[in-house]
């Protein structure tokens, strides 16, 4: 007769199989949990304490979630199921040591760029074999596979994203020279003849291509230098972030040190801008005339409604996009990106603005925007110089144009105009409406020759 066995015996057959004694079907759900676990907190890091933070910060601690959440996989799959998936030991491994190492050394080249990508690759092929082996649950295949597929990814854009790094500053020599201004180099270029000199600011993480429609347009009339922001374009970049007094002072000494004489007429569009007026209140006998290319203006922050928003909004996006630049993510933003300007400026755009070196520099830029706006408030006027101001309507927030009628109040010799058809980007990228900003300079360029008001027409 069979009958219910005895506790005692039930015990000892746990005893002598401990497997057994783990709970089926609860793999799937602790696979889904360790994965979904790491996402989230790799994401409420990088939106919450770490928003903003430099691109050692969140690659380091993004990794360290995540070897985390492999972790969890492999510790909870050995003790709650007769599933374990100690394969999970060896990712959790690879994303430790790869994340603790990068918080400490905090690297920015990428040279590191030729070792991570391959072996990811040998580590997701490892893993896809183990996986298969050890883990029989569908979460398999809708789950970890696809967190394979990523990871793949992840190590061909990154390979890529090296060897266009290696290849595309040959593709693309650097014009003009790199001058030293203290502990770190900045490009500048320097063409055309005749007096007084323009000087061109591009806009915010904008390198000196973003001139392409401007500079040759103006060159005909006068010289004009084009030059690169610590960090941007062919410049090098400086230890720290740079406000608008900085940066005004890095061109002053770029300047000096290039040879180029003074009086300037110094053209900014949007952050451009400030540093343009941050550098008529510093060096005041140095500025013949400005143009300010829908600049942003000192009180931006407080006097556009939709800017707080905004500010938190691009913080987190600038300071992410170092990381995910490597991963060649910005390759694929940029790869149809710039259209408006001529070829070669246009393939330098995106070539620059595609690496983590370039998304490092905007993140710094804009981590010290704010400063840089109040700084370039101590300009309060630039008595009879001339002045141009354009403005894009086309887009704007409300309350832009009021800014800028403030900013044209600047000098007593002003032309203000507003292009009601054109949008911000416009103005540097577009052809025909890159035109006005040229125009706009060669008025300045003229009346500062002739001693003139502005209400003469450049021909």
């Amino acid at each position: 007769m069979h009958g219910r066995p005895a506790p005692q015996e039930t015990e000892q057959s746990r005893a002598s199989h401990p497997r057994a004694s783990r709970g089926k079907g609860h793999i799937g759900r602790i696979v889904v949990g360790s994965i979904t676990a790491g996402l989230v907190g790799a994401i409420t890091l990088v939106a919450g304490p770490f928003a903003g933070a430099r691109e050692h910060v969140i690659t380091g601690s993004v990794l360290l979630t995540f070897a985390l959440a492999w972790a969890a996989l492999a510790f909870l799959s050995e003790r709650r199921t007769d599933q374990p998936q100690r394969w999970a030991k060896a990712p959790a491994a690879f994303m430790a040591v790869a994340g603790a190492t990068i918080l400490a050394v905090a690297p920015t080249g990428n040279a590191l760029g030729w070792v991570w990508p391959p072996a990811l690759v040998a580590l997701v092929i490892w893993m896809i074999a183990r996986s298969r082996r050890a883990l029989h649950s569908r979460t398999r295949a809708w789950v970890v596979y696809p967190v394979f597929a990523t990871l793949l990814l992840s190590a061909i854009g990154g390979g890529y994203e090296t060897y266009r790094e290696t290849v595309d500053p040959s593709a693309s020599p650097m014009p003009g020279r790199l001058i030293s201004v203290g502990d770190h180099k900045l490009h500048i270029n320097c063409t055309g003849t005749g007096s007084p000199t323009v000087v061109l600011e591009p806009g915010l993480g904008e390198p000196s291509p973003a001139m392409g429609w401007i500079a040759p347009k103006v060159t005909t009339t006068t010289r004009v230098c084009v030059y690169d922001r610590a960090g941007r374009g062919w410049s090098e970049a400086s230890a720290e972030p740079r406000d608008g007094v900085e940066t005004a002072t890095d061109l002053h000494t770029l300047l000096a040190r290039a040879g180029e004489q003074g009086p300037y007429v110094l053209a900014g569009h949007s952050a451009g801008g400030l540093y343009v007026l941050n550098y008529a209140h510093l060096y005041p006998d140095q500025v013949a005339g400005l143009v300010l290319l829908d600049s942003m203006h000192p009180d931006e922050a407080t006097r556009i409604k939709s800017y707080s928003q905004f500010y938190e909004m691009f913080r987190r996006v600038s300071a992410a996009l170092p990381s995910l630049s490597r991963l060649g993510v910005g390759r694929a933003i940029y790869a149809t990106g710039y259209d408006g300007l001529p070829a070669r400026s246009r393939d330098d755009e995106r070539a620059f603005l595609s690496t983590p070196r370039d998304s490092r520099s905007l993140r710094d830029e804009f981590s010290v925007i704010k400063t840089a706006m109040h700084q370039a408030g101590a300009l309060h006027t630039l008595g009879h110089r001339p002045l141009v101001v354009l403005t894009a309507r086309k887009g704007a927030e409300p309350g832009w144009t009021a800014l800028q009628n403030q900013l044209a109040a600047l000098s007593t010799n002003r032309v203000h105009r507003v292009l009601a058809n054109a949008e911000h980007s416009m103005l540097t990228e577009d052809e025909r409406t890159a035109a006005h900003s040229s125009h706009a300079i060669r008025r300045v360029v003229l009346a500062v020759r002739t001693g003139t008001t502005l209400n003469r027409k450049v021909h």
